[in-house]
């Protein structure tokens, strides 16, 4: 399904459509809503679920960069205005994350709880900031396949990269998406802002979640930032590195499950 937004045509997936509670899911980078193909029909049963593709990603439209995280979350917003959803739940995977913070500050009374997965609050420093030009120049150089090849070790935890099936699917995932969008994304993660402020702010029941073999955000800088936020819980996934949800579903989907029933 498509809707125009904020003068660009955005895709999204939408399951569940009977139930008032609604679950929002928003991708990481350089991915789209594929990425929630274990979480789309497995929450659907209990919460209505939208799965946007940010602009840029997948089948949304690319439009100049950078792409803002205030941007994605005005995107969202206008999304959920457009389906006539007045709250829902927000969760976002690392990049997905920072949308998700962007969302809070900007659009607060939407929110209905918090789920934070393999995300982090910190800004970029200053040799992050200066890789990501460099990696821009490298996808404009040698295109999405090979960035995805570049990436993949860095996401998934040592057992999911020797799975044929998970690894094929996020490696397809990255290589498929459109070049310009890789970069006009790698912009926006650059210039992101500082997080770290907002943690205390938020007053929604908040869900933290790390893979436990995550080493680009690991489980003790969710715990520290668990800990920031008034009565956040923390979940570890076993077996699981960046991409907790399409590495360990089951677990990840009980961990959500489980915080879903207590709002």
């Amino acid at each position: 399904m498509f809707a125009q937004v904020n003068g660009l045509r955005l895709a999204y997936g939408d399951r569940g459509r009977e139930h008032e509670k609604v679950l929002l899911l928003v991708h990481g980078f350089p991915l789209d809503r594929r990425l929630w193909g274990a979480q789309a029909g497995a929450f659907a049963n209990m919460t209505r679920v939208i799965t946007p593709d940010l602009r840029g990603h997948g089948k949304s439209q690319v439009v100049p960069g950078p792409f803002t995280m205030d941007q994605h979350a005005d995107d969202l917003a206008a999304l959920l205005d457009h389906l006539k959803i007045r709250r829902a739940v927000v969760a976002g995977l690392s990049m997905g994350g920072y949308v998700a913070f962007a969302f809070w500050r900007r659009y607060p009374a939407q929110v209905q709880g918090l789920i934070l997965a393999d995300t982090r609050a910190e800004p970029d420093s200053v040799a992050a900031r200066a890789g990501r030009d460099a990696a821009m120049d490298r996808v404009q150089q040698t295109g999405a396949a090979v960035y995805a090849s570049e990436m993949l070790p860095r996401l998934l935890a040592p057992a999911s990269l020797a799975d044929g099936k998970i690894a094929g699917a996020a490696w397809k995932m990255m290589a498929e998406q459109p070049e310009s969008g890789i970069i006009g994304a790698l912009g926006g993660l650059r210039d992101r802002a500082d997080s770290r402020p907002t943690l205390p702010t938020i007053s929604v029941p908040t869900l933290v979640i790390a893979g436990e073999a995550d080493t680009i955000t690991p489980p003790a800088d969710a715990h520290v930032m668990a800990a920031a936020i008034t009565d956040a819980r923390l979940a570890v996934i076993p077996k699981a590195g960046h991409l907790t949800p399409l590495e360990n579903p089951r677990a990840f989907n009980a961990a959500v499950r489980m915080f879903l029933r207590g709002l």
